[in-house]
């Protein structure tokens, strides 16, 4: 039975940890691709050495030519300018666009038939345009965001209350951005409403929702967070594990439901852009988008987040990226 084959474009710190989870989980062959002439080809000889302690007998080639994307199941794109201190995604929009216009082209050209992942920045402006070039089907294009930015909120509500983050349900909505939402009042421990326990913690309702609103504000600015600790580069082992989650599923076919950056055909009141939202993830792809029930605060929060994917957008267009 042939192995699937993963093609990861652009050898950064994501594409390097990437392909060593997609070795360890033997999840298929890999091919790691950058423009850096022998940099993907040592990153993947150096996980490759690991094999046997590791124990996996995937492939792993690291290569400067897009022909090596022949046959790919699945695309994932890291490639792109990352973020320094003090530059918001929006900032990146020019530099990556021109970045992810070849990279459409070329996986358009080589890998007509795979599922594309990108995680690129600014995401929901990335990948807009890569549909856009490449004219694949919008069910097998989508963003890597929500599964990131809620397990984040999740990391940090379990942080609060002492528990485990297994137990944590929170789902994130919209914009990959400052403007996300994430979705307070679904957030859970195994069923138990997560404000419920800040107040039982508290004893006092005020403090909770005033402990919340941190929680919210910390995991809307977590990657700026890790920006400014890192000081040289940005987040890359959550969203590589967080892309190796989406991947599972449609590999597996799991029809996982999880947020992911897709089209939105009518969805939530939104009509041709992609956005943040839960999604069955399967073999073909985004299968099922999930329509949350929001009351009149989230949904101006989401309209706000949607209205903020809409300006970079029109912002591309203007560029006339």
């Amino acid at each position: 039975m042939r192995r699937p084959k993963i093609a990861l474009i652009g050898g950064g710190q994501i594409g390097g940890v990437l392909a060593q989870l997609i070795a360890q989980k033997k999840l298929g062959d890999a091919v790691l691709f950058d423009i850096i002439q022998d940099f993907p080809q040592g990153k993947c000889l150096d996980i490759a050495e690991a094999a046997g302690v590791d124990k996996f007998d995937v492939s792993l080639k690291g290569t400067n030519s897009y022909e090596d994307l022949q046959g790919s199941d699945i695309v994932i794109i890291t490639a792109g300018l990352p973020r320094k201190p003090g530059m918001s995604r929006d900032d990146l929009l020019v530099t990556n666009a021109n970045i992810m216009r070849s990279v459409a082209e070329n996986v358009k050209k080589y890998a007509a038939d795979s599922i594309v992942i990108i995680i690129s920045n600014p995401l929901d402006a990335m990948v807009t345009l890569f549909q856009k070039i490449s004219g694949f089907p919008h069910n097998r294009v989508f963003g890597q965001a929500g599964v990131l930015d809620s397990s984040r909120f999740a990391t940090f509500i379990a942080w609060e209350l002492g528990v485990s983050v297994k137990n944590i349900n929170a789902q994130v909505l919209g914009g990959h951005g400052d403007t996300m939402v994430p979705l307070v009042r679904y957030a859970n421990v195994n069923g138990i409403p997560v404000m419920e326990l800040l107040e039982r913690k508290y004893k006092d309702a005020a403090k909770a929702k005033e402990v919340m609103t941190q929680l919210v504000e910390r995991t809307k600015m977590a990657g700026g967070e890790v920006v400014k600790l890192l000081k040289t580069g940005s987040a890359f082992y959550s969203p590589a594990s967080s892309a190796i989650q989406m991947t599972e599923s449609i590999i597996y076919d799991e029809k996982q439901v999880l947020p992911v950056c897709a089209y939105l055909d009518g969805e939530y009141g939104v009509k041709g852009y992609y956005v943040g939202v839960p999604a069955v993830l399967g073999s073909k792809g985004v299968e099922k988008i999930f329509e949350i029930t929001l009351n009149e605060e989230e949904s101006a929060l989401m309209d706000n987040s949607v209205n903020a994917v809409k300006t970079l957008v029109a912002d591309m267009d203007r560029l006339g990226l």
